[in-house]
């Protein structure tokens, strides 16, 4: 198994600019404070403390890195002093502790990367081996842990045919990513990553079907008005057209940016054989595919034949046609 990790075949963007990724990666074993000083040490950065559950780290020239409990309450109330509430100061911090308490087993520290330049996504490589050193736990440590690691590639292009072309090559390599990943039963539980439905995927992977803009967002969103979507198309969509989204998906936590979301990979932090490289590589297999016009068409209508027949465990057609595409001159 190779623990390099992989360049796409497209590496700038149309403008010129080398394309970036921003990484989100949970895990647990770690208090907040020495995740927060473990990262700033690692990448020379300044801690500005911008609640008691949540800090950012400055002095990044790709932008501020975020270290922070997973709880969206917990961090609203660590942002407040305490004592502003009629119940008293006393009765504020026993409530937040309790509430720390509780969730401290199950709710993750998350570490937000800004946008970095693919050739420094070796210095996340580097980051999760510190981590682990120090005792970071993941997703297979506990029963509860429906802890990932989530990807956000910028594309190469907004033009709507360029996004399509991904679009289904993710769908395509559904199924494969999905075992590769061998996805959490809990994160399953907790409704992170659903498939799409076989309707709408039968949809997309049409040979015919390369909508306009606005087209492939109404579909979408007709489809999938939620961010439980292995691959979260909606940040994208509400970068190209706010108020489209806005219409259908009032979700506060969808922040528009020019990328996917890709949501499937599990946090096996702990697992001294797993690392950035194992997600990350996989997404690359996914942008090789996606410049492949004719694999696209071939591999969408022999899948569409493979649903019509209800998904026969006796016809292998696609499947045979989708691992002969996955030699190691793609791997």
């Amino acid at each position: 198994m190779t623990t390099n990790l992989w360049m796409p075949p497209r590496q700038l963007t149309d403008q010129g600019q080398e394309r970036r990724v921003g990484i989100e990666i949970e895990f647990n074993g770690l208090s907040l404070t020495d995740a927060i000083a473990l990262v700033a040490e690692h990448i020379g950065g300044t801690v500005e403390h911008t609640g008691r559950y949540d800090a950012r780290i400055t002095n990044d020239p790709a932008g501020d890195w975020r270290v922070e409990i997973d709880f969206g309450l917990l961090k609203e109330l660590g942002r407040r002093e305490r004592g502003t509430e009629h119940w008293g100061e006393a009765l504020e911090d026993t409530i937040e502790q309790l509430l720390l308490m509780v969730s401290e087993p199950l709710v993750p520290v998350e570490i937000i990367t800004p946008p970095l330049p693919l050739t420094r996504i070796a210095e996340v490589e580097s980051l999760i081996a510190a981590l682990r050193t120090a005792g970071a736990r993941g997703t297979h440590d506990h029963p509860l842990h429906a802890f990932g690691l989530q990807l956000n590639p910028e594309l190469p292009s907004l033009e709507t045919p360029m996004i399509v072309s991904y679009f289904k090559a993710f769908l395509l390599l559904h199924d494969w990513l999905w075992q590769r990943s061998a996805v959490d039963w809990t994160r399953r539980l907790t409704f992170f990553a659903d498939p799409f439905a076989t309707d709408y995927l039968r949809q997309v992977i049409d040979p015919c079907y390369w909508p306009a803009q606005d087209q492939l967002i109404d579909d979408y969103l007709a489809a999938n008005p939620t961010r439980n979507r292995a691959l979260d198309l909606l940040p994208l969509f509400a970068h190209l057209d706010a108020e489209r989204v806005k219409q259908v998906v009032t979700d506060e936590r969808v922040s528009a940016r020019p990328t996917f979301h890709y949501r499937l990979p599990n946090s096996d932090i702990d697992n001294p054989q797993w690392g950035l490289f194992v997600p990350w590589n996989d997404w690359v297999i996914v942008e090789r595919l996606a410049g492949e016009r004719l694999q696209l068409d071939g591999l969408g209508q022999q899948l569409a034949v493979w649903l019509d027949r209800g998904a026969d465990a006796n016809d292998h057609a696609y499947h045979q046609a989708l691992t002969t595409w996955l030699t190691p001159q793609h791997l």
